[in-house]
């Protein structure tokens, strides 16, 4: 282990006894904890600042959201009281409550929304705020979010925004963040711990512990805290989660958070990204060649071997949530169906060397993953090992992120995803989102999955959206990304978070998660109990 972490973790010790009194009276040594101590990863490299993008994973913990994302995936109030989207869907009308503090003593109004919601839509950060056209705050309780085009998914920024202040917004928010949520901060050491207190003028239901550590520690130190007592709870990948901690229990949480491999759609040097990047692979632009690779990999053996158990198999990115079109899965592993896939699109093993030919090029490609991360190789490596009896050869390389960046449009990418906003699918697939950030990598492009993600953005219904992102993936004309039909990627597994936690801990209901951004399993925290 490295000085680095184990200063953290002796800092992280340290605390702990300082917490516990370290040897004081019995009736001390018993008294129930008031303090937390969690390794749950999320440290943000541009600190805590909503309008750039903190908080778009999980709870924002310093902040207050309008609204918030139910343990279901339903949408529940927090600042807002009510509110209504006007007929024509560019109008949201929020009502506020009145009770509402920043933590520097001065009100949450209708202008600090607005403030909010402006700045994050001029500054285009990580919160896509992009359809707004202005807010206004039009009395002492209400604001009107006006938009330039109806948004199904808008109401997805009112729960993930974090309200800032508009008269303490200054160019050192981002590391002394002021807000109306249930924690303020007290001390960042970044890269090795933060400190936060609990805001006992928190209009909401108040958490149980005046104050929280995170530390920042890799998956081999946050699992020697855990070990050691050093720490409440442990958050590491399930390959680590398989064996037993004296005082601890292993919980997991159901996610959405997934891993599947993107795939260039296009043939090798069609065009250039708009960064002048190459474009494209003469492979996988056959639409044979992604089908049977979907079609050979053993979804059900990647979860048991891979993630430990810890997991679901995955044939979209979007499985489980309310707009998803269960018609879209794979059912079962089939290597000898790949094998006639390919068969019948000319890719034929003409010399017998195991991987199948077609006009003189092999069925072959390379698929790359972030180095250093075990799961991502690990799901790697078995898919090379499952595809490979259908006649398709695949070489991994794990890389940096900025080579990544660099051959995202040309070579496969083992990438994981997964939000509570359907947004995010159409991130993946629009065509006209091609070569913008990690978007759509593999330039891929059909019309009539563009109309029906166009039409899921622009639905004014809920019901009508959900109905379209589910034909987008899928719909009855046998169009969509997915795998039965064009198979724009190979998704792969659905993570369950897991999770080591004090045995005397009580985390209250589980929510589903999202993408392992942030601190999804804060969101509860207010029911969260020391319950021995």
């Amino acid at each position: 282990m490295s000085r680095s972490r184990l200063l953290v973790l002796a800092a992280v010790t340290a605390l702990t006894a300082s917490a516990c009194g370290g040897g004081t009276s019995g009736e001390e040594a018993t008294a129930k904890p008031t303090e937390l101590r969690l390794a749950i990863g999320g440290e943000p490299e541009d600190g805590f600042d909503p309008t750039l993008g903190w908080g778009r994973y999980g709870s924002p913990l310093f902040q207050s959201t309008l609204l918030t994302r139910e343990p279901d995936l339903g949408v529940g109030l927090d600042l807002a009281t009510a509110y209504e989207v006007s007929g024509d869907g560019l109008t949201w009308t929020v009502d506020l409550r009145t009770d509402a503090a920043f933590t520097d003593g001065e009100p949450v109004t209708p202008a600090d929304v607005a403030y909010t919601f402006n700045t994050a839509a001029r500054q285009g950060g990580l919160t896509d705020v992009t359809a707004l056209d202005e807010a206004v705050a039009v009395d002492e309780d209400t604001v009107e979010l006006r938009l330039d085009e109806p948004r199904s998914t808008f109401v997805d920024r009112l729960i993930s925004l974090g309200i800032v202040p508009e008269h303490a917004h200054d160019d050192g928010y981002a590391r002394e963040p002021v807000g109306s949520g249930p924690y303020r901060l007290v001390d960042w050491q970044q890269g090795q711990q933060l400190v936060v207190e609990r805001n006992d003028d928190y209009y909401g239901d108040l958490p149980a512990f005046d104050r929280l550590v995170f530390a920042f520690t890799d998956e081999d130190a946050t699992l020697a805290a855990a070990r050691t007592g050093a720490v409440d709870v442990a958050a590491l990948p399930s390959s680590l989660a398989t064996g037993d901690i004296g005082g601890m229990r292993l919980e997991t949480v159901t996610s959405i958070d997934n891993r599947g491999i993107s795939f260039p759609t296009v043939p090798s040097g069609s065009r250039r990204s708009p960064a002048g990047r190459p474009v494209g692979n003469d492979v996988t632009a056959d639409v044979a060649v992604r089908r049977a690779v979907n079609v050979a990999i053993d979804r059900e053996a990647l979860v048991e071997g891979v993630l430990e158990g810890f997991g679901s198999p995955a044939t979209g990115p979007v499985d489980g949530a309310p707009w998803y079109e269960p018609d879209s899965a794979i059912e079962d592993a089939d290597v000898d169906a790949a094998a006639a896939l390919l068969e019948e699109a000319g890719w034929q093993d003409a010399d017998g060397d195991g991987v199948r030919e077609k006009d003189g090029t092999d069925a072959a490609f390379t698929l790359l993953y972030p180095a250093g991360d075990t799961l991502r190789q690990g799901l790697a490596l078995s898919v090379v090992d499952m595809v490979a009896p259908a006649g398709v050869r695949i070489e991994t390389e794990g890389v940096s992120w900025d080579e990544i960046d660099q051959r995202l449009h040309t070579d496969a990418v083992l990438f994981g995803w997964g939000s509570h906003d359907p947004t995010e699918m159409y991130n993946l697939y629009r065509s006209s989102m091609a070569g913008t950030e990690s978007f759509n990598p593999g330039y891929y492009r059909d019309p009539v999955v563009d109309r029906h993600l166009d039409a899921a953005m622009a639905a004014t219904d809920p019901d009508e959206a959900a109905e379209h992102w589910r034909a987008a993936q899928l719909d009855d004309d046998g169009h969509g990304f997915t795998a039965p039909a064009d198979a724009a990627w190979a998704w792969l597994v659905n993570l369950e978070h897991t999770y080591y936690v004090d045995s005397c801990l009580d985390l209250g209901e589980p929510r589903i998660e999202p993408h392992g951004h942030g601190w999804p399993l804060t969101a509860g925290i207010a029911s969260w109990r020391w319950d021995c």
